[in-house]
């Protein structure tokens, strides 16, 4: 079977700084897979050029076999490839239901069947009852979830989710974990980005680390976060010896 996204020799360099290099691994269908690595170590600008938002200088990414590495940010959410953001971009003065119905739009032209579908997603994230409510004011794990709807409602194929954890409490920890293995048993692959490494332990598939630009560690999460190299860039070359 195709993979549902493969990434191949991918590297970019911003002037003299070079943010990737020679990125390549492979993602399955209904996989989640998770990225870790330290600030700088390329994850952002790899998610970047995923989505198509920064063109890479060298490499490529395929969709399901499909060939996006030169495709805009809007042809490659249409191929079913859609990405949330590590600080939430919402409308404040829009309702919940009226930032998810903007998201199912770009699938649907009927405003009804457009609201329609956006009320299905903020049931699916637990926010229903919000529908109504302005999305100024939403708490930091409700501003997460509204935004995983919005992307839900353009019915992805894969997932692209920023550090969805970043600021969230530990009690809305399990909600989210449960939804976002919810979204994958649904059929959508999802590819993450997060630092709170009890939190990959309990949701990730399939782990890989980066630092400097660079893939330093692949494989389960508890392989990946035991290997001395991650070890090494998180606490230190002596807590990597012990």
């Amino acid at each position: 079977m195709t993979a549902m996204l493969e990434v191949r020799g991918i590297s970019h360099a911003f002037g003299g700084l070079q943010a990737l290099r020679d990125v390549s691994f492979t993602l399955a269908r209904r996989e989640i897979l998770g990225i870790i690595g330290p600030n700088g170590a390329g994850k952002s600008t790899l998610f970047g050029i995923i989505a198509g938002a920064i063109r890479a200088d060298r490499g490529r990414v395929l969709l399901a076999g499909a060939d996006i590495t030169r495709r805009p940010p809007e042809r490659i959410a249409q191929a079913g490839l859609v990405k949330t953001f590590q600080t939430s971009r919402l409308f404040p003065s829009m309702t919940f239901l009226e930032n998810v119905t903007v998201g199912a739009l770009t699938r649907s032209g009927a405003m009804a069947q457009a609201r329609a579908e956006a009320l299905r997603c903020l049931e699916r994230v637990g926010l229903a009852d919000k529908r109504d409510s302005p999305a100024h004011g939403a708490s930091t794990g409700q501003r997460k979830r509204l935004e995983i709807a919005r992307a839900l409602a353009t019915q992805p194929t894969l997932l692209l989710v920023d550090e969805p954890f970043g600021g969230v409490d530990s009690a809305a920890e399990h909600a989210l974990i449960e939804l976002l293995q919810d979204i994958r048993a649904n059929g959508v692959t999802v590819l993450v980005i997060e630092h709170n490494l009890d939190v990959v332990h309990r949701l990730v598939d399939r782990l890989i680390a980066m630092n400097r630009g660079e893939i330093i560690a692949e494989g389960s999460a508890k392989a990946v976060t035991g290997d001395p190299r991650v070890i090494q860039v998180y606490l230190g070359e002596e807590a990597a010896h012990a």
